[in-house]
């Protein structure tokens, strides 16, 4: 009977952690990747609080298309920050053990930022669309009622249905292993570690992925779909080459966000084993896009590229050389 009970107390035995152990087959050298990750992570949030400042300083892009953009600057942000300050702490630090509410909670951050920058990306395909395809009602169609009410109900969709991923993962029982061979909290990568049945998890995953991010990315490319077709029955040359400009830098963006999506989606479908590219490729999607987003946008629009030398005190100095 003794016997039978210390099985039964051990196998209902809760861990109180987990251990991320870093990028899976290079953990005695994965720390020469801080400094790339470092920079990348400085940048991003750099870049896109010049993103925020210039557009709150320059009223010339008060406009919804650079408020869409702030805002995608805001999530890329928050999506950086949910997981690099761990992972540099893990590289530098060794600091591999994380409590499983802050587990939990950056499954939940990671979950929402991304379908949030998936849900601006639709915003923002919608506003080409009705610039490029309804130029005449587009000053009635999108305002600034209408930056703010797709931005309230893409935080409300990606807010309320991320909260089952978290608290599903929450209600398992975590009775022996608690090393995860990864540097971030993944919902999938958590539940593996699960004494029972994960189903309910996986399945809520998948439909998640097909409600939010698969919708929106369906969405999106039939957004740009209507646009090439309607771009290529203008007549002029410059027309369309000018209407094509406007949303490269969106489209280029778009293409980046949905291709790493699917990769790292596939990367962790259930009984997959995830090496190091995949692994490191899923830091990379979050860290990466906040620090190109800016770049992308400041190489191909002049009114930013114009608001970034203004706010940095290069406008003066450009203009006095043009005028020498």
């Amino acid at each position: 009977m003794d016997t039978t009970l210390t099985i039964s107390n051990s196998s209902r035995f809760q861990v109180s952690e987990f251990i991320l152990m870093g990028l899976p087959g290079i953990h005695s050298w994965q720390h020469w990747l801080s400094l790339p990750l470092a920079l990348l992570y400085l940048l991003a949030l750099g870049a896109n609080i010049l993103i925020l400042i210039t557009i709150q300083h320059e009223p010339s892009l008060h406009q919804p298309m650079y408020r869409l953009l702030g805002i995608l600057a805001i999530v890329d942000i928050g999506l950086a920050t949910t997981i690099m300050p761990k992972i540099l702490a893990i590289l530098w630090f060794d600091a591999k053990a994380i409590s499983l509410p802050e587990c939990f909670a950056q499954i939940y951050a990671i979950h929402s930022f991304m379908g949030m920058e998936s849900g601006i990306f639709l915003c923002m395909a919608v506003d080409r669309y009705v610039a490029i395809c309804h130029p005449l009602r587009y000053p009635s169609i999108v305002t600034e009622a209408f930056v703010i009410k797709a931005t309230l109900s893409m935080v409300l969709r990606n807010g309320l249905l991320t909260i089952p991923v978290p608290v599903l993962a929450a209600q398992r029982h975590y009775c022996s292993r608690n090393e995860i061979d990864h540097c971030l909290c993944s919902n999938l990568g958590v539940t593996s570690l699960a004494c029972d049945d994960i189903t309910v998890n996986r399945f809520y995953q998948l439909a998640l992925a097909w409600v939010m991010v698969g919708s929106d990315m369906g969405l999106v490319f039939a957004s740009y779909a209507l646009i090439i077709c309607s771009v290529l029955r203008l007549n002029s040359a410059e027309a369309t080459w000018k209407a094509l400009s406007t949303c490269s830098s969106h489209l280029i963006l778009i293409l980046f966000f949905y291709t790493a999506v699917i990769v790292v989606s596939l990367t962790q479908l259930p009984g997959r084993k995830v090496p190091v590219i995949p692994a490191l490729f899923n830091v990379l999607h979050s860290v990466m896009p906040p620090a190109f987003n800016p770049m992308v946008y400041a190489l191909r629009t002049q009114e930013l590229r114009v608001g970034f030398q203004k706010v940095l005190g290069l406008g003066d100095n450009v203009s006095r050389k043009s005028q020498l």
